[in-house]
């Protein structure tokens, strides 16, 4: 086990569980487009990935629809969805001990910036977090491996092997992968073994006392 010094989390599915308000925001953009979904669970999907990405590759939608579905999705998860959300058990405390031990932590996510820093904010973990790295509302930089890139310059971090990057799916551990940084897939949140073995996953930690023991 490496002793990283520069830790990146994601948000959705690693941090906190956020199936409720997502999957309840997308059903109704959907709604705008005559969609109706009658299980949410099947929108679990589109946990993770970038969400015009999403509207698009599962309902066909244009790149011009794929827009107005963000927009709609919106409009509803900046009053209410944001806040359909919980901390995963042990979250807090594993916090905590990384900032007693002198880590510096991070957060990097696709969400946009100001939702995931109402998030952190709403559930007292942003005074863990030096830096948090997100997407920009106009669409620029919803990519994983830009992220990634994006905190790590703006904190000028250059050694990247004391580098690791902590999320639940496959385009946390793409994202580590182009930007040269280990990764660790967490199995408590939306992702599965064998897409983030696939995709290389450095570590695997079924919970958040497996991810403890990995970062100490």
């Amino acid at each position: 086990m490496k002793n990283y010094q520069y830790i990146l989390f994601d948000l959705d599915g690693t941090l906190t569980d956020s199936q409720l308000g997502i999957t309840t925001c997308v059903a109704y953009a959907l709604e705008d487009f005559g969609i109706y979904t009658e299980n949410l669970g099947e929108l679990k999907k589109f946990i993770g990935p970038p969400l015009k990405e999403s509207f698009m590759k599962y309902y066909n939608l244009t790149d011009e629809e794929g827009d107005k579905a963000v927009e709609k999705y919106r409009e509803r998860f900046a009053m209410t969805g944001l806040y359909e959300n919980e901390v995963y058990e042990g979250i807090p405390l594993l916090l905590e001990k990384l900032k007693t031990q002198g880590k510096t932590l991070l957060v990097a996510t696709s969400k946009p910036t100001v939702y995931s820093e109402k998030i952190l904010e709403h559930f007292g973990l942003n005074k863990y977090f030096r830096f948090v790295a997100g997407s920009e509302l106009d669409g620029t930089r919803v990519n994983k491996a830009e992220v990634i890139q994006y905190a790590l310059e703006k904190n000028d971090i250059t050694d990247l092997k004391n580098v690791v990057m902590i999320g639940d799916k496959e385009h946390d551990m793409i994202g580590a992968k182009v930007c040269g940084v280990d990764s660790i897939g967490v199995l408590y949140g939306f992702g599965d073994r064998d897409e983030l073995e696939k995709q290389g996953a450095t570590y695997i930690a079924e919970t958040v006392n497996d991810l403890e023991k990995i970062l100490l």
